[in-house]
Parts: C-alpha cells; sequence; structure tokens
C-alpha cells in the first residue's frame, strides 16, 4: 500500500519556529509533504478570480467525505455557491466580509438532520433522537471535521480558503438563501480560490503547546507564562504585517465579554428553534 515517506527536514526553514512565531523552536526530527501542507496553513482573503473546475470541488468533496463520521450517519451536507448576486447576499448576511464577494467558490457546511428525518418519514419510523442536543452536536462535529479534510485537501492542490463563522449571524436568512429544509443549519462558510501572488496571507503564530497540551489531567497553572509569550510574538506578527499591535488576551477576551460582542449569534437558540430543531 502506498504511504507517505517520512523523511528528516533539510534546508534552513523551520515550520515548527513559524508555526509558533519562535525562533528558539528545535526543527521537527521528521518530515513530510502532509505536515508540509497543515502547518502551512494560512486564512486566506485574497484571490484571482479564476474558476475552481467542476473537477476539482469534486476531489475537495472527496476528500471532505473520507473524514471520520460519527456512526456512519454522515449528518452533514454542503452547499457550493458560485452565482455572483448569492455570493453578495450572503457576504452581506456574514457581515459584509469582501472575500466572499471576491471568492470564485463559497462553501456552506451544514449540520444536515433532514436527510435522517426525511428517511424516517418515508420509511414510517420514529426519529424521536434527532430532537436531542447530541444530534446536533454530530451533526456540527461530522461537518466541522469534513470541512477541514477539504481545506487540506484544496491547499496540498494550491489552492487556500478562510472560514467564515459570520454565516451564523442570521441563520434563518441563510437557510432561506439556500433552501434548507427544516433540520439543516448553516454552521459555517469557507471561501476557496488561487491564493492573489500580490496580496499574500502569512502563517500566523498560534498559542504555544504549553497553553493547549495537558499530561493526565488538566493545569489550569501552566497556562499563564504560555499565554503572555503568545501576547508578546502576536503583536510581534501584526508589526510585521503592517498590523496595529495587540495582543491575543486583550482581542479575546473582548470576543466574549457580552451578548453584543457575538453579532447577533446570541439568538442562537432561537434560530435553531426556527429551523426545526427543538433541542431536548
Amino acid at each position: 500500500m502506498d504511504h507517505v515517506e517520512t523523511v528528516p527536514l533539510t534546508g534552513i526553514s523551520n515550520p515548527i519556529a513559524t508555526r509558533y512565531g519562535d525562533a528558539s523552536a528545535a526543527p521537527p526530527a521528521q518530515w513530510n509533504t502532509v505536515l508540509d501542507t497543515l502547518l502551512a496553513h494560512r486564512s486566506v482573503r485574497a484571490y484571482l478570480p479564476d474558476p475552481v473546475s467542476p473537477e476539482t470541488l469534486a476531489l475537495i468533496i472527496a476528500a471532505a467525505q473520507s473524514a471520520a463520521t460519527s456512526s456512519n450517519l454522515q449528518v452533514w451536507s454542503v452547499v457550493a455557491v458560485t452565482d455572483q448576486q448569492r455570493k453578495d447576499r450572503l457576504s452581506e448576511m456574514a457581515g459584509g466580509q469582501r472575500h466572499i464577494r471576491e471568492a470564485p467558490l463559497f462553501l456552506v457546511w451544514l449540520a444536515d438532520l433532514g436527510r435522517l428525518a426525511a428517511m424516517a418519514e418515508a420509511q414510517g419510523v420514529p426519529a424521536e433522537a434527532l430532537d436531542y442536543l447530541e444530534m446536533l452536536l454530530v451533526g456540527v462535529v461530522d461537518a466541522t471535521l469534513a470541512a477541514q479534510n477539504a481545506v487540506v485537501a484544496l491547499e496540498s492542490l494550491g489552492l487556500g480558503s478562510v472560514y467564515i463563522g459570520g454565516i451564523r449571524n442570521h441563520p434563518e436568512q441563510v437557510a432561506a438563501e439556500l433552501g434548507l429544509p427544516s433540520r439543516v443549519f448553516p454552521v459555517f462558510g469557507l471561501c476557496v480560490g488561487t491564493p492573489d501572488p500580490q496580496r499574500p496571507a502569512s502563517v500566523k503564530p498560534r498559542l504555544p503547546q504549553a497553553a493547549v497540551l495537558h499530561h493526565e489531567r488538566y493545569d489550569a497553572a501552566v497556562q499563564p507564562p504560555g499565554i503572555a509569550a503568545y501576547d508578546e510574538r502576536l503583536r510581534d506578527f501584526q508589526i510585521s504585517q503592517n498590523l496595529p499591535p495587540e495582543d491575543w488576551t486583550s482581542r479575546a477576551l473582548s470576543r466574549v465579554k457580552g451578548p453584543g460582542s457575538l453579532s447577533g449569534r446570541d439568538r442562537m437558540r432561537a434560530a435553531l428553534a426556527n429551523l426545526g430543531f427543538e433541542i431536548r
């Protein structure tokens, strides 16, 4: 069976140092093309107008469907949007993000319990478990795993993407725009296209592993030093990108300070009810 060969990393570039914004990070002892794609991930918000071919889209979705799915229920779907006017409308629903309008392909990933509900109705059998929060979580997890597989696949093909959580700002409007049936929820969008070389994106540093990796039991005491170091590295990154320096702590806390910081998503329970989810 074919496999990806693991080899020592050669050359002067250290992708671990780049990923963490830490020049002192040790380079990996082993490397392969899969790791190269994963650690080089960046959010791309500027695209060439070149369309994504139907064949490429089909390959990306095949990769998405190769992701794990709970109990093989496959409770997710995706809507591929290329119509410019529809992208314009979705852009406004998501807070006016211009990259939705500019991307040649916009994918809306869905937690889809409607397919099982329709199957149960056709067979005349009960499907009461679909009304429980657990099943919605399964759909969200399935859609997320599938989308991340798609991102890795499209990046390996030279394409770029950025996730759009703003698609949840107005979920009922998005559902109406896309013709979603009951019990189908738009989890997030994904802009896809060929990155514009004139507006390149950079790898943004992440929290150090000391802040996210725990051994045996959760240890909150190890997090503050890692977060403090990350604040400094992220400020340096922003300065290098000609952006106003802002530490991660301040930005993250501003996003969780209250309902007003959720961009309309504070009414998510009501939106889910309007879309056919009872949520017991």
